[in-house]
């Protein structure tokens, strides 16, 4: 309770979650306030902001508000999602690795040097570009997810291990308790606020996963996210018309987003690591 309000009272710990809270209320509450509308067409291709439109239109004449307030939600969407996927496989065969030890932990350790070889963005890339229907939200995420856990699996395994020989899991062993049980009520307790940082940084890297795949051309099929307005503005060369409105709103939203999970990432790491406090 003590790290508790320690944390509460870092300056940059109430930035980070002011500013990423803020820009959720804002995904949510802008669609009651701005009609939201990325079909039908409100004016001429790159009109400048103003006169009914606050960001101008795209290079179709849609609205570039309402595409962003899509976009904000749509790229939320996959980075909670993503990172949620990334945390909990990563965290379980962290947890399972570092209790285990011996060939077990021989074993998942392999895995993820195999997988640490060939970096997540690449195998990414092979895997979108191989789905040529069907590239919806949900599954996009769920690809970034699944090549994402392998630095959240060799960083709860660290903490795992040094855990296993504490006097309290050594107790549980020799009360007959389960190793099911012993991860999850004996060791997991002590790591949530670890696992909650590894979840703050896997949701800020599965935002820029999906914006940079979207970029390139890559990304879902069904709706449109910050990385696909960038992608339209790079396509239909929205920098060489002078149109800064089509790429700059988007991709000063994703760096807020990263830089206030950060934030509130750096902000517990010096609250909670022991190190640090010191």
């Amino acid at each position: 309770m003590k790290l508790l309000f320690n944390l509460l009272k870092k300056p940059t710990f109430i930035i980070g979650t002011t500013i990423f809270f803020g820009i959720i209320i804002f995904a949510l509450v802008a669609p009651l306030f701005y009609p939201v509308d990325i079909i039908s067409r409100a004016g001429l291709p790159y009109m400048p902001p103003g006169n009914g439109h606050p960001l101008g239109t795209d290079h179709l004449g849609v609205d570039l508000l309402s595409l962003l307030i899509k976009g904000l939600g749509a790229s939320l969407y996959v980075g909670f999602l993503a990172g949620a996927i990334a945390t909990i496989v990563g965290t379980f065969l962290g947890i399972f690795s570092g209790f285990k030890g011996g060939w077990q932990d021989d074993s998942i350790t392999l895995l993820t040097n195999l997988f640490l070889v060939i970096p997540p963005f690449v195998i990414l890339i092979l895997i979108s570009s191989s789905l040529k229907e069907g590239r919806s939200l949900m599954l996009i995420a769920g690809i970034i997810g699944a090549t994402a856990w392998t630095w959240s699996a060799r960083a709860v395994r660290a903490q795992a291990a040094s855990l296993r020989s504490r006097d309290h899991i050594s107790l549980a062993r020799v009360n007959g308790e389960r190793s099911v049980s012993i991860m999850f009520r004996q060791i997991l307790p002590y790591l949530f606020s670890y696992v909650f940082m590894v979840f703050i940084m896997q949701t800020a890297s599965g935002i820029l996963s999906e914006a940079s795949i979207s970029m390139i051309g890559l990304g879902p099929f069904d709706t449109v996210s910050l990385g696909t307005i960038l992608n339209e503005a790079m396509r239909n060369e929205a920098l060489s018309d002078g149109a800064w409105w089509a790429f700059i709103p988007p991709m000063v939203l994703i760096t807020v987003i990263v830089f206030a999970l950060n934030l509130i990432n750096t902000s517990m790491e010096g609250v909670f690591n022991p190190r640090l406090r010191k």
